[in-house]
């Protein structure tokens, strides 16, 4: 089919609350440049990523919130969002296999080429360049994954951003086989997907998260969760996990390392317990922690877990489906956290 001119979409128009949110049926259909694919998006999920950018979380301060990206250079509007991709490529650039158009895809969130030139720092789609909320996007070839998938387009946008993000923690800890976990944040996006891969690794996982939501997280290969008000150390005991994969921080963050084991791997991707910890730093080193702070990917994870969505090893977790234009809707349901996965947009 003709690619049209025009393309209905969501739009930033700069920092601030929901209302900077706006739908529009003139925003130009991306054109491609000589390495890269044009895709017809089918579905696009709510992320974290999202909701900061728009509030200028990421910004440590700065009066016009111009590091506010995971870059840290200032946004640009209008700027179209979500970094949950899942679609078809309807156009191609010069450099790329004209076989590729009709191919389904996942788009790597995690962008290390834009505008035919490799990026010195990596860039996320839907941040520093456009993203997903609209009905056509552009990336660079490199970041289309082909997906083999009976999984429709909504369960498929459930994971790349979520997913990725946890198997990067996962890989960056070294988690393998006999491994005991602690995930904290465990019903979120990211901590449901990362309970599902270190399970996948032969790990055993310890979930941390509400009462009401303890049986799906055992459900999804938890082989114990623990409620966030819990005694941690009296429960588990102190030295005893290899890995913390946390999403959390907040003030309760000194007992996680309380927890692990001398040796032990602690990686980080969220602060939505409060981005200030306390740190007692003879901790970190009469123990021998590893740390990780974790945002690009690993070459390697995006194509492991597209290989993991193909061999059926971990499943989507679908919350609630929204339409694109009820984006509002879907920001405030996200808010309220009371549900496990991911919350969906149908764009197509």
């Amino acid at each position: 089919m003709p690619i049209p001119q025009k393309m209905s979409g969501v739009v930033l128009a700069d920092h601030g609350g929901p209302e900077m949110l706006e739908w529009r049926d003139d925003l130009p259909v991306p054109t491609p440049g000589r390495a890269d694919v044009v895709v017809k998006v089918g579905a696009a999920a709510v992320n974290n990523t999202d909701i900061n950018t728009r509030l200028a979380w990421y910004s440590k301060g700065a009066a016009k919130a111009d590091d506010a990206t995971w870059s840290g250079k200032p946004l640009t509007f209008p700027r179209v969002q979500g970094a949950d991709i899942c679609g078809q490529i309807v156009a191609v650039g010069q450099d790329i296999d004209p076989s590729r158009i009709g191919e389904r895809v996942l788009i790597e969130p995690c962008l290390r080429e834009a505008d035919g030139a490799a990026l010195d720092r990596a860039w996320y789609i839907g941040s520093e360049c456009d993203g997903g909320f609209a009905q056509y996007t552009k990336v660079a070839a490199r970041h289309a994954y082909a997906i083999n998938s009976d999984l429709t387009d909504v369960e498929l946008a459930s994971f790349p951003c979520s997913y990725s993000t946890a198997e990067n923690m996962l890989t960056r800890a070294k988690v393998c086989k006999g491994d005991r976990v602690l995930v904290t944040g465990a019903s979120g996006g990211v901590g449901s997907a990362a309970v599902q891969l270190a399970q996948a690794r032969g790990a055993e996982v310890i979930a941390v998260t509400s009462a009401a939501k303890a049986e799906a997280l055992t459900r999804l290969g938890a082989v114990q969760t623990l409620d966030r008000g819990d005694d941690f150390v009296a429960i588990v005991g102190a030295g005893c996990i290899d890995v913390v994969i946390d999403l959390v921080a907040g003030p309760s963050w000194p007992v996680l390392l309380d927890l692990l084991r001398p040796g032990g791997r602690y990686a980080v991707a969220g602060a939505i317990g409060g981005a200030m910890v306390e740190l007692d730093v003879r901790t970190l080193y009469l123990k021998d922690l590893s740390f990780f702070g974790c945002t690009v990917l690993e070459p390697e994870v995006f194509g492991n877990l597209i290989g993991r969505i193909e061999r059926k090893e971990i499943a989507p977790l679908v919350a609630q489906i929204h339409l694109l234009a009820d984006i509002g809707v879907a920001q405030k349901a996200f808010g309220e956290k009371g549900y496990i996965g991911k919350i969906v947009l149908k764009v197509d």
